[in-house]
């Protein structure tokens, strides 16, 4: 497993979304401008000159579609497939996640090494349903080539109305490439099970198995802590975050809290090399044994709790690598419902 300091990066749904306000195209480029500025990571901005974009587009945005482009442009100088726009629709599609509901085939993609990829499908989605693994390459979607896309577009690509369906030409390592068509769906995100994969283990009655699919729901914390407080009995518990792409950061601190008497769950460094460190609060829900269960799909907020619990000696970790991505982000909501 990899252990990183978070840093703050600009835009995706992990920590919080703020106020719309109004405004015209120009206010808006420049404000999505001014908070590059003052909170991306890296102050040399990918080593450009992020002054000279401020006015690029003086007296020229006309339109919101005008400040969409402009934006995405001035995005994309910054090569980081983490800072990123979302127009109207892929704010509410983005937001409904976190309310438990989504649609489309049920994945997590993300780029490495400039190719995109799988990071996890979703429990019992269209794409685990289809066979789609953690760490899968997406070659093609429909037939169009995936060389160079961004994460943006190639969700745009993959999301669809329910029972329609899309195409991936798949590259796994050690079979040949192969077409999967996946039929798209309403999705319900479930974080929380106690439903243990019996089919390949067997658990002992007093050993409590917790699958934890996602941090995406802001029920999620809740959730477990309801089953934490009912399983007084147990004398121990399996935390499976295999192919848990994340969340919301703040479900695995609230998690991490459950779980550790004390001591450091996360620490955050942002662009200036201030480090805001989060620790627990003595508000330990159990100090039974602990077993947490991660692969190379356990990413991000999965990352952040298997961490902590490592680093405070409070579980053993049993898996293999996980995926890496030592990112904390958060949501700036813009006029018209864009973010």
């Amino acid at each position: 497993m990899k252990r990183f300091a978070s840093t703050i990066l600009m835009t995706a749904v992990l920590m919080g979304i703020g106020a719309a306000y109004a405004a015209t195209p120009a206010e808006m480029y420049d404000d999505v401008w001014k908070i590059v500025n003052k909170k991306y990571y890296d102050p040399t901005n990918n080593s450009q000159d992020w002054n000279k974009w401020r006015y690029r587009y003086q007296n020229k945005l006309k339109t919101k579609e005008d400040a969409y482009v402009a934006i995405e442009t001035m995005l994309t100088s910054l090569n980081d497939p983490y800072t990123r726009f979302l127009d109207p629709k892929e704010f509410s599609e983005e937001t409904q996640s976190i309310k438990g509901s989504l649609k489309g085939i049920g994945t997590q993609i993300g780029l490495r090494d400039g190719e995109l990829v799988i990071i996890a499908p979703l429990e019992d989605s269209p794409a685990e349903r289809a066979g789609l693994l953690a760490d899968d390459r997406i070659l093609e979607i429909n037939g169009e080539s995936t060389k160079g896309i961004s994460i943006d577009a190639a969700a745009d690509k993959i999301r669809g109305e329910k029972g329609t369906t899309v195409t991936l030409l798949i590259q796994r390592k050690g079979v040949p490439n192969k077409i999967y068509s996946v039929v798209r769906d309403e999705i319900e995100v479930k974080s929380v099970s106690c439903k243990p994969p019996f089919e390949t283990t067997k658990i002992p009655g007093d050993i409590q198995y917790i699958r934890l699919s996602s941090f995406i729901s802001k029920n999620a914390a809740g959730e477990i802590e309801s089953i934490l407080n009912n399983s007084s009995g147990m004398k121990g518990f399996i935390i499976d975050l295999r192919s848990n792409p994340g969340g919301l950061l703040t479900n695995a601190i609230y998690i991490s809290d459950m779980l550790l008497r004390g001591g450091v769950i996360v620490s955050t460094v942002d662009r200036d090399s201030y480090k805001t460190t989060t620790r627990a609060r003595m508000q330990q829900v159990t100090d039974k044994p602990i077993v947490v269960l991660i692969n190379k799909g356990s990413a991000s907020a999965s990352e952040i709790l298997s961490g902590a619990l490592k680093d405070n000696h409070r579980a053993t970790i049993v898996g293999e690598q996980s995926f890496g991505k030592g990112l904390v982000q958060e949501i700036n909501k813009l006029p018209d419902e864009a973010g």
